[in-house]
């Protein structure tokens, strides 16, 4: 009989949220689960690491008797202490991250504490995928969810992904989900601004607020295929290269027009010309 994959559950929530909890019991249908996840929330981190404090690392049994601890630190950090130190090294099949209450979608990539774990477990050459859900109620209902988890992680387990590659899964909200589709980051933003208030002592402070701005009018998005009741899947890298701005680079002068008008010389200081 083969042997069931080894899976690494993660998120930015915190080990406590509801999010987390459902995809504990998808991955447990499918394998031998091992939970490492932040103590306290953690969301909009990014790929932030805890270089500067000690970390707390502790075993919880929060669902028996599925193996869990609990970290200090960033959701990054969850990864990077449970390949060193549960794992041992051993890295396990599979790296899945979630589920986020609230959206990855589009640029909040690059933000999201939930995706940078899964980035981490790409870099660590383990197969990973980051789940997220339109809904940031700490009650969501992630019950809608789950088929398509499982659809997606099974294809992941059986297929493999290409190097350096990680999948971005955002849901929408509601049990009406048309189904899947794969698809490309939308060019969106958020317009923000800083909300100015006064504490008590009359001193100002601030607190984001902004309105998310799609300038994407696509039928390939992620932001579309939401908007229109489906699964988004959308292929992540984390090689942040501008692949096709090395040509437009290679015709700067970087030596500048003086620079090719002065004369060579050798090594021995002899004038070549």
């Amino acid at each position: 009989m083969k042997a069931k994959p080894s899976i690494l559950v993660v998120n930015d929530d915190g080990i406590t949220a509801t999010g987390i909890k459902a995809l504990i019991e998808v991955m447990s249908e499918i394998g031998n689960v091992t939970v490492v996840a932040p103590d306290g929330p953690q969301s909009g981190m990014g790929h932030a690491i805890t270089i500067g404090k000690p970390l707390r690392f502790d075993k919880v049994d929060l669902y028996p008797p599925i193996e869990m601890y609990k970290c200090s630190g960033t959701p990054v950090d969850c990864v990077k202490l449970a390949v060193n130190k549960v794992f041992k090294g051993k890295k396990p099949d599979l790296c899945v991250s979630g589920i986020n209450h609230g959206l990855n979608n589009s640029i909040n990539v690059i933000y999201s504490g939930t995706m940078s774990a899964a980035v981490e477990g790409a870099i660590e050459k383990i197969p990973s995928i980051g789940f997220s859900l339109d809904d940031f109620a700490q009650d969501a209902d992630f019950s809608h969810c789950k088929k398509y988890i499982k659809q997606i992680t099974e294809q992941v387990l059986t297929n493999g992904l290409p190097e350096g590659t990680l999948l971005n899964v955002n849901f929408p909200k509601g049990d009406a989900i048309k189904g899947i589709k794969i698809c490309r980051q939308a060019n969106a933003k958020w317009a923000e601004d800083f909300e100015e208030r006064e504490d008590p002592y009359r001193r100002p402070y601030y607190w984001l607020t902004g309105v998310f701005e799609n300038y994407d009018k696509g039928e390939d998005t992620d932001v579309w295929a939401l908007d229109h009741g489906y699964a988004s899947v959308v292929p992540v890298q984390f090689d942040l290269t501008a692949h096709h701005a090395i040509q437009f680079l290679n015709t700067w002068d970087f030596n500048g027009g003086e620079a090719k008008a002065k004369t060579s010389r050798s090594a021995d200081g002899v004038n070549l010309g």
